[in-house]
């Protein structure tokens, strides 16, 4: 048996939508424009034309959580509950990486009744949590002939610590600035739509 002592410490930013996204956005709006614009005067809104829309958008959606972790692994061999006096082995990995998340606007639903078009988007979820490889440093790790260091040592450590780190980037507000973007985004882009000022938008978040 071994025990595990483990400790976290993390630093946090959070980059969201790039203005680049928004030159992307006036773009496919654009686009959406000269389409329509040799189909009459009031284009004509529809559930699947809008859904096929917002698919092409789905990547300006997503949100960057960047941090940098340190993190210490300590492992002990224990005899029935005892610690086995030098059998001790320990390493602290230091790296960056970046979460991502955000809302997938394939599983939007969009419903055209009327003069109203609502928009129900599903939640915010992490999409990947990617390790830095080139920022990965270890330090003060110990040699024990009776307790050696393992690579399964080195990779449960880190996915320990990723689930650490995305708990803690959700208690920070990550998935409710996701679905919040998320949102700005659907409706700034929906608006630009020819036609779209003849009807209501209405836009609901995914629980």
């Amino acid at each position: 048996m071994a025990k595990e002592k483990k400790s976290l410490t993390l630093g946090m930013r959070r980059i969201l939508l790039p203005a680049a996204a928004v030159v992307v956005l006036l773009l496919l709006a654009f686009a959406a424009g000269m389409l329509w614009g040799g189909q009459g005067r009031r284009a004509k809104i529809t559930a699947d034309l809008l859904d096929q829309q917002l698919r092409e958008v789905s990547d300006l959606v997503t949100v960057e959580y960047r941090y940098t972790n340190m993190g210490k692994f300590e492992n002990t061999l224990d005899f029935y509950g005892w610690e086995v006096p030098f059998t001790t082995k320990s390493f602290i990995v230091s790296y960056d990486g970046v979460i991502r998340a955000g809302v997938d606007l394939a599983e939007a639903a969009v419903e055209v009744s009327g003069d109203v078009v609502t928009v129900t988007l599903p939640a915010a979820e992490i999409f990947s949590n990617e390790v830095l490889e080139d920022s990965l440093e270890v330090y003060d790790e110990t040699r024990n002939l009776f307790n050696p260091i393992t690579i399964e040592d080195y990779t449960g450590f880190t996915a320990d610590q990723k689930q650490s780190i995305e708990a803690k980037a959700t208690e920070n507000g990550l998935l409710s600035a996701s679905a919040q973007r998320a949102e700005t985004v659907v409706q700034e882009f929906l608006n630009m739509f020819p036609g779209m000022d003849h009807y209501t938008l209405e836009i609901k978040s995914g629980t």
